[in-house]
């Protein structure tokens, strides 16, 4: 057998043996002799007996093995034109007196407490002073609206608010305190204290009686140790949105959560201890818990901290300076941020000026890696461009090419092969396992691994309701895929995307990947809109890159031809708009269901992850207007 598939069928033979080996990695206080174990609800928790803190993994370990003055955290933010660097020891330093400020605000284990922050290294200290004294994090994406921040204020009950008085995006700063301050207005639970991080691009006004200075309360702060917790004690509650409107609160333990991103590092990343490992997301995310701050400092390397867009800060070229500058060795993103780049420079000029020899592989995940955006990444960059499947709910890639197993060839449009761990089955709406080339829902046998979410914060029965009722013994992804004869997985996106035309259920992923392969498209959408005749009919949105001058009637002819030769008539393809732009969440998802109501004549509503709330309203000026010609 060769290693991936010999290390994937132990995984599933002895996964007790396999993930209690995979522990022996970390510094445990006390090493579990438990692997998996389910609890009285019957769900499956890991290393139950194992007693230890993710800080002192992330941190403390790596100073006393005297690796201190190896650098851990660089930061660097083109908005503020600022660069700093911190070895483990300074960050050490520094968090510990972070978590000594906020023990004097009374935080203790298991208290919760909410961050509200932009991308500067004080997120990643506040994260990791929180771990330092077991107490749970919720960091919410700053900038997000009042009354979105005011529901996870009531949900979590955080005894502390950390902010800071502004966030930077391109050409606007966004004042954070006075929609903390609506939000808490708004919310029935008050947290007890707010800390606030003066920022000289915005300074804000301090409530006397609640707020405190970051800086000031930090200067009389004594450094705080360690606090023992077990494997199966919260580290963080991460919201994502519910379909009820109510967000979801992701709850992920300390020990399953350590133990999955340290045996990831190399087993999907073959990230090298001395190298820099460039997650170029935010914090708010589960890319940013799991690999700007968790995952790359348990394995004891560098992270870098991006505050910036992969353009306009100043140009189509941030990514590659940023990478030449800092050496990175692994850049990970999310497709659409190499889309941006593609459409802002699509011979790729801006790569040309910067050396990018210590970058080995290029990551994305969070949207479906269509493969013209594979071959353009690929081919400007003559790099190793690896596709990988995961989720907010998981924590870490449920499928990718594992680097630090076993190249495996690469399919574009694939996420390659499920890791070691994950029993990823394709059902059909009975549950039955479907064979090879048949698209159904994408689902997880269990139990899960390590690092998977064991329980929604609050409220296990809509964690059972949400994902394990729908076919049991499975976790329900929601997602939509299929594979092939050799075991590679394709995801299509989600399963409410998939369309009914005249009874034939087709993917609108499918007919995304065929417009993107046109020269001239950027980036696209496929939605289904009502048909009174076929029920549902393709509903195609292109954006060009910036160099393309097509006449728009016959961009959509070829694209109309191209859906028709590759699926066939019963696509019933007959439209593809050519639109400025296509609104997205701030992580970078396409918001489709907003798209397919504005396309239906529905009213629509202003989803809170959206990045800029100007862009639906601007597609929806422009699709009224091009239906009325």
């Amino acid at each position: 057998m060769f290693s991936y598939e010999r290390e994937f069928i132990r995984a599933q033979t002895d996964s007790d043996g396999f993930w209690l080996d995979q522990a022996k990695q970390l510094d445990w206080f006390h090493a579990p002799t438990v692997a998996m174990q389910p609890d009285r609800l019957g769900i499956e928790r890991w290393f139950s007996d194992g007693v230890m803190n993710t800080c002192w993994l992330a941190l403390d370990y790596h100073c006393e093995q005297g690796r201190g003055e190896r650098t851990a955290l660089i930061y660097d933010s083109p908005l503020t034109a600022t660069k700093q660097r911190f070895t483990y020891l300074q960050l050490r330093d520094q968090v510990a007196l972070v978590a000594g400020m906020l023990a004097s605000l009374g935080v203790k284990k298991g208290d919760r407490v909410v961050i509200y922050m932009p991308m500067v290294p004080e997120a990643v200290m506040a994260m990791l002073a929180c771990a330092r004294l077991g107490a749970i994090h919720s960091v919410v994406f700053g900038g997000f609206a009042p009354n979105e921040l005011a529901i996870r204020i009531e949900d979590a009950k955080p005894k502390v608010v950390l902010t800071a008085s502004c966030g930077l995006e391109v050409n606007k700063v966004i004042g954070y305190k006075p929609l903390v301050d609506r939000a808490i207005l708004e919310s029935r639970y008050k947290p007890a204290k707010v800390v606030v991080l003066q920022r000289k691009e915005k300074p804000c006004d301090i409530h006397p009686q609640r707020d405190i200075d970051w800086h000031q309360a930090i200067a009389k702060a004594l450094p705080h140790a360690c606090v023992p917790v077990l494997a199966t004690d919260p580290l963080y509650i991460l919201y994502t949105s519910g379909t009820t409107g109510k967000p979801k609160g992701v709850v992920r333990d300390n020990g399953g959560h350590a133990v999955a991103l340290k045996y990831s590092m190399t087993a999907v990343y073959n990230q090298p201890q001395d190298g820099v490992f460039w997650a170029a997301s935010d914090v708010g995310w589960v890319v940013g818990h799991s690999y700007i701050v968790y995952g790359p400092l348990i394995h004891g390397c560098t992270t870098l901290l991006y505050e910036g867009k992969p353009v306009k800060t100043p140009d189509p070229g941030a990514f590659w300076r940023v990478c030449a500058e800092h050496q990175v060795t692994i850049l990970f993103s999310a497709p659409t941020a190499f889309r941006a780049i593609k459409k802002e420079d699509p011979q790729g000029h801006y790569i040309q000026p910067y050396d990018l020899s210590a970058l080995n592989s290029i990551f994305m995940a969070g949207e479906r890696l269509d493969p013209a955006t594979y071959e353009w990444v690929s081919s400007m960059t003559n790099k190793r461009v690896v596709d990988h499947w995961w989720q907010t709910e998981t924590g870490w890639a449920i499928a990718s090419n594992p680097l630090g197993i076993e190249e495996l060839p690469v399919k574009p449009g694939s996420a390659t092969q499920p890791m070691p761990g994950f029993n990823v089955e394709i059902l059909n709406e009975q549950g039955v396992a479907v064979t090879s080339h048949v698209q159904g829902y994408v689902a997880l046998k269990r139990p899960l691994p390590p690092g998977c979410l064991p329980t929604i914060w609050g409220n296990h029965e809509r964690f059972e309701a949400g994902y394990l009722q729908q076919f049991p013994g499975y976790y329900v992804s929601g997602d939509g895929g299929y594979r092939d004869e050799q075991g590679y997985l394709f995801i299509m996106g989600r399963m409410d995307d998939v369309i009914n035309v005249a009874g034939h259920r087709l993917s609108t992923g499918e007919m995304e990947a065929i417009l993107g392969e046109h020269n001239a498209v950027a980036e696209c959408a496929v939605v289904g809109v009502h048909d009174e005749l076929k029920g549902q009919l393709p509903l195609g949105l292109v954006v060009l890159k910036d160099s393309m001058a097509l006449d728009d009637a016959q961009l959509e002819q070829e694209l109309i031809s191209r859906v028709r030769d590759t699926i066939g008539p019963l696509a019933c393809f007959k439209r593809a708009i050519v639109v400025k732009r296509l609104p997205k969440t701030r992580s970078g998802k396409i918001l489709r269901r907003s798209i397919r109501q504005i396309a239906d004549g529905e009213e629509y509503a202003i989803p809170s992850t959206i990045d800029d709330p100007t862009s639906l309203d601007e597609l929806a000026m422009q699709l009224t207007h091009t239906q009325s010609k």
